[in-house]
């Protein structure tokens, strides 16, 4: 029996001095790795499928403005009979054509006849084409030609602010995807653990039962023993919590939701070997967040379509002046018989004047709309420095993570070859059960910090990406 016991207690040793083996027993049936977590994210998350109905409502309300410069075809039919006496009937179909420099173009026809009919219109048939031309006000801008500039602009605003909304989103998605990976790597650990414990004190227990240990060992075994269930336990609820809010983010085909199953573990391999990141380049990074941040896009957008609209506040300080000009001909064809002095002895000419006398309205429109240009300027410059900020404090962050968590490596190293000498020193009576079990927690202590470390430094490279706008891409 005695040397059954020594050998089951070699055994243990060699078990403890193996690291992962827990671990390794048992593997999962599914693995859920960032980049395929953030696939389903961009493909079925309702936020993202929201972002881009805001940017086909932009399109629909440029499709609308548009309207403002289509061709409209009306018919005035309007005709009086009474006592069997044909008072008047006048007929006018009318074609009009809006065009981009606030000149309109009509033609029509018009059948003007009966006892009573207007004579300021030509009696019987008649056609005419004419123009309509501002000469000051509303020549260079007009709320047609607004509208339909700032529709486009909005239409480029939606976009950007799609971008934005996939920067944020896959940056708070990002965090709780390796906050779970840090609770199950936890775990992971703490069940390594209490395994190699629960063994440890099992064998203990026999060695006192043949006389070979104290039986202040087999206490001071199941304390430790004890101790890592409990944080076994508490590991346990972090890594369900985890998982619940990471599915928050998890969405399947139409729009339904989707719970992390237990089976589903992350990928480990960013465990092993270095810590080493290929990082990309600060000043890369830093020209695409001064010029190409999707919130500075959006200013930029903002700021056009104040640009536009104090072109069409500088129209109220203008003199309306329009001028229609017509040409007429007897009949349906207003081409036909032209020559000689036709032009002359067939046209209408009209001229219309307005200026209101102080201008009152026309100069603070203009100058709410310069103040506006103004005080969006300011909030650019200050969001853009606050990201620039922002992209600083990350980067510098993620640089020293990489070096904290290279020391971290070695010293977790250190630790493992503490416990394996302790273990050899314990197995040949010449250490301590309480020495052992504190390089043990030490062990823990280091492996603890490492996953945090590790984790955070992968958090802090989608943070630097977020940052510079990078992830709306």
């Amino acid at each position: 029996m005695k040397h059954l016991y020594k050998f089951l207690l070699l055994l243990g040793w060699v078990m403890q001095a193996l690291p992962g083996h827990a671990q390794d027993n048992v593997l999962p049936e599914k693995v859920l790795t960032e980049e395929g977590f953030f696939a389903i994210l961009k493909k079925y998350h309702p936020v993202l499928q929201q972002a881009n109905i805001g940017v086909d409502q932009a399109k629909a309300a440029l499709l609308a403005s548009r309207g403002g410069f289509d061709p409209t075809i009306s018919l005035s039919n309007d005709q009086k009979t009474f006592d069997g006496k044909n008072y008047y009937r006048y007929i006018n179909p009318e074609l009009k054509i809006p065009t981009w420099y606030g000149i309109d173009i009509k033609a029509g026809t018009e059948s003007n006849n009966g006892l009573f009919a207007d004579s300021e219109l030509t009696i019987g048939q008649s056609s005419y084409l004419g123009v309509s031309v501002p000469l000051a006000k509303n020549l260079l801008m007009d709320k047609r030609r607004a509208a339909l500039q700032q529709a486009k602009i909005m239409v480029g605003f939606s976009e950007e602010e799609r971008r934005k909304l996939i920067n944020d989103l896959v940056f708070d998605a990002g965090s709780s995807y390796w906050n779970w990976v840090r609770a199950w790597q936890n775990k992971q650990v703490l069940d390594e653990l209490v395994t190699v414990n629960r063994t440890r004190y099992k064998l203990i227990l026999i060695g006192y039962r043949q006389g070979d240990r104290p039986a202040l060992d087999t206490t001071e075994a199941l304390a430790q023993l004890q101790q890592f269930e409990f944080m076994q336990s508490d590991a346990e609820v972090s890594l369900k919590v985890s998982a619940l809010e990471l599915s928050n983010f998890l969405w399947q085909e139409q729009n339904k939701f989707y719970q992390l199953d237990s089976i589903t573990r992350p990928d480990s391999s960013w465990m092993q070997g270095s810590a080493a990141l290929a990082l990309p380049s600060y000043a890369d990074l830093l020209a695409k967040a001064s010029t190409a941040h999707p919130e500075l896009k959006m200013y930029e957008q903002k700021l056009k379509s104040l640009r536009i609209d104090r072109k069409l506040k500088f129209q109220e300080l203008l003199p309306s002046i329009n001028l229609s000009a017509n040409l007429l001909n007897r009949g349906y064809n207003v081409f036909s018989k032209i020559g000689g002095n036709f032009y002359e002895n067939n046209n209408k000419f009209g001229l219309s004047l307005g200026l209101p006398l102080r201008l009152s309205e026309g100069r603070g429109s203009y100058r709410l709309a310069g103040l506006k240009i103004q005080e969006t300027n300011l909030e650019f410059d200050r969001k853009r420095q606050q990201i620039i900020n922002k992209l600083n404090a990350y980067f510098s962050e993620l640089n020293g993570l990489i070096k904290q968590v290279g020391i971290y490596e070695e010293a977790n190293q250190n630790y493992e070859r503490l416990v394996r000498g302790e273990n050899i020193r314990f197995q040949a009576g010449e250490g301590t059960l309480f020495l052992l079990n504190a390089r043990e927690n030490k062990l823990l202590e280091a492996r603890q910090k490492l996953i945090e470390l590790k984790t955070k430094l992968y958090k802090s490279v989608i943070a630097v990406q977020w940052a510079a706008g990078e992830l709306g891409r």
